[in-house]
């Protein structure tokens, strides 16, 4: 018995030193707004990258895609690095260069050896400051991106979660695919990539972050000097600020009987991303847990949902999400089930949600804490899962959120939080739903907004 509580006091102080001794996240603001943030830790390696305020919200119908576009055209050469001489200067420093957008958010970053990072930055700043976008590259990658199009249309959930987007955001910039339509990449000039670039890869719009073994003086030397003359505007002057994207109770099907699986999404409107509520929320995913058939624990399995999927053989993948944006958000579900399980899996799906809304426990928020302990900290597992962290902070937050606050926040979650958070956002509100495949059982739109409440006698 000594030994256990021995053993159990060791595992609580790991925990809470761990929070204690992550390096302090320094922040640095240069002259023309470009913020500069780094971690350092005693690691042979650093990741260093740029996020920046840009994505698919930020185009209109005619040029969606362009973020996209641009993200391509990035790593095909430069005005000092023509043609393919960029990848190669990445390669020969024996680095991993890496990029993304999504709807808010565009990113370019660079894995290297530490001594490596005043180059690194320089390399970055050739990237966004002198992309060259050569007609002929500009013309060989559109039909890269086509052929990418194509095969994104295999992804049934990808393809779910954008007539999500689609159907909740209707008439917004947020409903546009991050990808764009084929007529808009075969349509795209370069003068609408060039605008592009021009409009939004300016300093006050970027962070530029690093973590592993790099100095903040010198990351911040270096950002001096490579990006000092950043202009601070666009040619056309300040970019508008984002017009509010109203979220719309819905649906999108599409039918299609060939398919062997049908893809469910059903979402109501979240928060943005700086809500308190967030915290809350993602307890109330961690209690409905998540499923797979892969996974083992049979109907002894902790989540309710999980459970009653494995016994009753419901669907063959569940997760719930909430994905957050400046303004909004979706919380929401997503389920993978044969055909003549439809009803049965949202039945069981929405019966949780009510089910969170009105009789949470503290015993399944204490569960699901320690599950979100764990996800936190495992943020911390390698220097560019840090580096991206700090990034996507910066540009959502205003600062690096420490894993103490977090912890903090987290802790003060108790299931009268979760009943009255849920209540605020799911009980008796009207959900987007995009469904994709053989879905001739998902009931009609009525039936499934009559679930969002329980009438209690």
């Amino acid at each position: 018995a000594a030994l256990l509580t021995l053993t159990r006091k060791r595992g609580a102080a790991t925990y809470a030193q761990t929070l204690q001794n992550i390096p302090e996240t320094q922040v640095t603001t240069l002259e023309n707004g470009l913020r500069v943030a780094s971690e350092e830790s005693n690691q042979p390696t650093c990741t260093v990258g740029l996020w920046i305020e840009a994505g698919s919200r930020y185009e209109d119908a005619k040029t969606n895609g362009a973020g996209f576009f641009v993200e391509h055209m990035a790593f095909k050469g430069t005005k000092k690095r023509p043609g393919s001489a960029f990848e190669k200067e990445v390669e020969s420093l024996g680095a991993h260069l890496n990029g993304y957008t999504s709807r808010e958010q565009t990113a370019f970053y660079i894995k290297a050896l530490s001594k490596d990072m005043p180059k690194v930055v320089e390399l970055l700043s050739d990237l966004v400051q002198n992309c060259a976008l050569e007609d002929s590259q500009i013309e060989k990658e559109r039909g890269v991106i086509l052929q990418e199009l194509k095969e994104m249309d295999s992804n049934l959930a990808d393809v779910t979660f954008d007539y999500l987007h689609a159907t909740a955001y209707q008439g917004t910039a947020l409903a546009h695919t991050v990808e764009g339509t084929t007529e808009n990449i075969k349509r795209l000039t370069r003068a609408d990539l060039a605008s592009y670039v021009d409009t939004h890869f300016k300093a006050p719009r970027m962070v530029l972050a690093a973590a592993g073994g790099v100095s903040h003086r010198e990351l911040v030397d270096a950002a001096k000097q490579h990006f000092t003359g950043m202009p601070i505007t666009s040619k056309e002057g300040s970019v508008p600020a984002l017009t509010r994207c109203r979220f719309t109770g819905s649906e999108i099907r599409a039918r299609d009987d060939a398919l062997p699986l049908a893809h469910i999404a059903l979402a109501v409107e979240g928060p943005g991303w700086a809500d308190p509520d967030n915290v809350v929320l993602n307890v109330a995913n961690a209690i409905i847990g998540r499923y797979d058939r892969t996974f083992g624990g049979g109907k002894n399995q902790s989540s309710r949902v999980a459970a009653l999927a494995m016994e009753h053989n419901l669907c063959h993948s569940f997760e719930p999400f909430n994905t957050s944006y400046s303004d909004t958000g979706l919380f929401g579900f997503h389920f993978v089930s044969d055909p003549l399980s439809i009803d049965d899996m949202m039945f069981c799906a929405q019966g949780e949600w009510m089910r969170l809304c009105t009789s949470t426990t503290e015993s399944e928020v204490t569960r699901a804490k320690n599950y979100l302990r764990n996800a936190m900290v495992a943020q911390l597992d390698g220097t560019t899962r840090v580096c991206e962290n700090i990034g996507s902070h910066l540009l959502h937050y205003g600062r690096r959120i420490p894993l103490e606050e977090w912890d903090a926040r987290i802790s003060a979650v108790d299931a009268r939080m979760v009943r009255d958070v849920c209540s605020k956002y799911i009980y008796d509100k009207c959900p987007a739903v995009a469904a994709v495949g053989p879905i001739e059982q998902l009931l009609d739109y009525n039936r499934i907004r009559s679930a969002m409440y329980w009438v209690r006698l």
